[in-house]
């Protein structure tokens, strides 16, 4: 008898063991949730790229109907160094746009928006929109309004695993089959076309708007910019695209008989002959210097090299075991999130809000919103797409240190919105942001955790040696009360005004977390601590409570009374969250802050990321009800397209930082932080949450 049980107890271990190290099926993971599009729909379009440039499509295969699409995800052709500005007869210089205000008994410059008439204004203006990214050019099928309503039996894919799309429609009864790429290396699109029709391609090119918020296409200003065919062989064609002092190039080659012609005026027809036609175009900032590059098949097949690489390295997570009837909504759009940040946000600039898709904020980029975009690339293992744009700060850290000169502060004041350049866009609201501050602090060191290297120490210390600088320089010592404040400020929870906001409650936490590694830092390179930034951690201010709920900021009394302090983002919460825990708070009353907001708060003034924001403040709290809840939250700026973009409104129909949000929160559910020896610390243990995951990395 002894014996029956001893071997069914090695049967029964061997048994968990095999189940412990079964590996995720990556490619059934992967492909179940494969987007599918089966008609014309504004908010369906899908997108190829590679991080530097992306290329979006209609149902079609290609960007046939840009202007069904313009109110929807726009058809864009937009890279990282394609920026244009209009002219400046005026000589506008940063300087028109600064205004002098008084929060510390010291004049502090700040570049603003102007409401009264007058140059200042005018600079601000122009200064806000220029520089502002191009689209780049439409290339899709020449078909006509009536082409469209006969188009039929819709049926496209984004084979995620491959990287490619493949469309197939029918039109005036003939099949029409389309396979589209990106290569992972070059700004270069790839097609081919099988169809007897021999539908013609159009490369349109539009003049820029320079709008707030649109598909940057103009296309009633052909007089204002020139397409020219500077070179062109029996196989290829190469084009020079000017705009105002712009200038670029679109190199087209074909495999298979075709001619090129100009239609009109930024407007050429490639004409195959060719039952199977293929072709690639290449976008480049300088003129190639040889006419050759990679045929469609050789694009192709290096997206696929590329796909494949990618989804087998890093993290995933498969939720295919879960009873909980929501779990494969969660493992689609974290599946569809990876792709789309990659393609997106993954380049050698930080990203815009809507990445490479359409333009937002003129194109330019939130430093704000780096640690959305691109933090979870580090969690799940991916540390070297973040690597890519990091990068980027030592470009932009001479302005940013004139910043932090011109105000009076030690280091670099890192912007806010900006452009390539690094330069400040003047901003009402967001000159006066600084949690964009530690940012830096925070991703180097995600990048070094992953890869814990004297060379990576070499690479950031600096950055972050001179932010630090700038975060002990800014706070103010309360001698009355021996304690250091923040203030003249707008908190991430933008509805508070600069001139009356003391010690907002992440900002606080931030600064204690992000000094804390600074100093680690300095320790790691054999330097001694800093002890002005030791007395800063240990006297900063604790969070300001009311009835044991945490305020909006000290100077917020009436946080739970006053809808302006219960609207947009909840950012209290990312206090412990975002961050780990620190002295400044403490659980009871944080954990009855979440859950008066989970109850209260105005959630349709809330944007993406504040949910998965509330996911872990619920899951370092140990409320894992709360933490799924929020990630499922049915609301409208937590939807999600057939595409796996996070829907906010009809002006952001995407927003890419709510996906990067997601991200993050689900790595440190599964993985959890330093210190956490839970499984799955942040998903329900009632059986229906049986997740999977590898290779993911837990959050400090």
């Amino acid at each position: 008898m002894r014996k029956i049980l001893f071997a069914c107890s090695l049967f029964i271990l061997f048994a968990c063991n095999a189940q412990m190290q079964t590996k995720i099926d990556r490619k059934a993971l992967i492909s179940r949730n494969n987007p599918q599009v089966n008609a014309f729909d504004s908010l369906s379009s899908l997108s190829v790229g590679n991080g530097e440039f992306a290329y979006t499509v209609d149902a079609t295969g290609l960007q046939t109907f840009p202007q069904k699409y313009k109110q929807g995800v726009p058809l864009g052709t937009q890279s990282q160094w394609g920026w244009h500005s209009f002219a400046n007869p005026n000589n506008y210089i940063p300087e028109d746009a600064l205004k002098n205000y008084n929060f510390r008994g010291k004049e502090e410059p700040y570049s603003v928006q102007f409401n009264e008439p007058g140059r200042s204004k005018a600079a601000a203006d122009w200064l806000r929109a220029n520089p502002h990214r191009l689209h780049l050019g439409i290339i899709g099928f020449d078909f006509s309004e009536s082409d469209f309503n006969n188009i039929t039996l819709i049926n496209q894919k984004l084979d995620l695993w491959n990287g490619f799309i493949r469309s197939q429609f029918n039109l005036n009864g003939k099949t029409i089959t389309v396979e589209t790429t990106c290569h992972p290396q070059n700004d270069m699109i790839g097609a081919r076309i099988i169809s007897t029709a021999h539908p013609a391609i159009k490369f349109h090119f539009p003049y820029p708007t320079g709008g707030h918020t649109d598909d940057a296409c103009d296309w009633n200003s052909n007089e204002k910019h020139s397409t020219t065919l500077i070179h062109q062989t029996e196989n290829s064609a190469l084009l020079e695209r000017k705009i105002d002092a712009t200038i670029y190039y679109v190199n087209i080659q074909w495999e298979g008989r075709a001619k090129l012609v100009e239609k009109e005026k930024n407007y050429f027809i490639l004409q195959p002959s060719s039952d199977e036609f293929a072709f690639t175009a290449a976008f480049t900032e300088n003129k190639p210097t040889k006419n050759i590059q990679p045929t469609f098949a050789e694009t192709k097949l290096a997206a696929e090299n590329y796909w494949k690489s990618f989804w087998m390295n890093g993290g995933a997570v498969d939720f295919s075991n879960c009873k909980d009837k929501r779990a494969p909504e969660l493992e689609r759009r974290v599946v569809l999130s990876q792709y789309l940040l990659a393609i997106q946000c993954a380049g050698s600039t930080p990203p815009q809000e809507t990445g490479l898709t359409y333009n937002s904020w003129y194109g330019k980029f939130h430093l704000e919103m780096i640690w959305w975009h691109e933090a979870q690339f580090a969690l799940w293992g991916r540390s070297g797409l973040l690597e890519r744009t990091l990068g980027w700060y030592n470009n932009a850290l001479p302005v940013a240190k004139e910043i932090a000169k011109r105000q009076g502060f030690d280091g670099v004041r890192w912007m806010k919105m900006t452009d390539p350049s690094g330069t400040e866009a003047p901003s009402k609201v967001g000159s006066f942001l600084i949690w964009q501050q530690p940012h830096i602090i925070y991703l180097a060191e995600l990048v070094y955790r992953d890869h814990p290297t004297k060379e990576l120490l070499l690479k950031y210390s600096k950055l972050i040696d001179e932010t630090a600088k700038f975060m002990y320089s800014f706070a103010d010592y309360d001698s009355a009360n021996n304690r250091y404040i923040l203030k003249g400020i707008i908190p991430a929870q933008e509805t508070l005004r600069a001139s009356e906001t003391v010690n907002p409650p992440f900002e606080l936490s931030y600064w204690h977390f992000a000094l804390n590694i600074a100093q680690e830092w300095r320790e790691r390179m054999g330097l001694k601590r800093n002890p002005q930034w030791d007395n800063m951690i240990k006297k900063l201010s604790p969070l300001a409570s009311k009835d044991s709920l945490y305020l909006a900021a000290e100077t917020a009394p009436e946080t739970y009374r006053d809808i302006r302090f219960t609207s947009d983002h909840m950012a209290v919460l990312g206090a412990f969250g975002i961050l780990p825990n620190c002295p400044l708070f403490r659980k009871g009353i944080m954990q009855n802050t979440l859950n008066w907001i989970w109850t209260n708060w105005n959630w349709n003034q809330t944007w993406g990321w504040d949910y998965p924001m509330t996911a872990m403040n619920a899951a370092r709290l140990g409320d894992t009800e709360k933490a799924v809840g929020a990630l499922l939250m049915d609301k409208r700026t937590n939807t999600y397209l057939v595409n796996g973009h996070n829907y906010q409104d009809n002006r952001l129909r995407i927003y890419l930082p709510g996906n990067g949000g997601l991200l993050t929160a689900v790595a440190m559910m599964c993985a959890g932080w330093d210190g956490n020896k839970i499984k799955n610390p942040g998903f329900p243990k009632d059986g229906n949450w049986d997740v999977k995951w590898e290779d993911l990395k837990p959050m400090p």
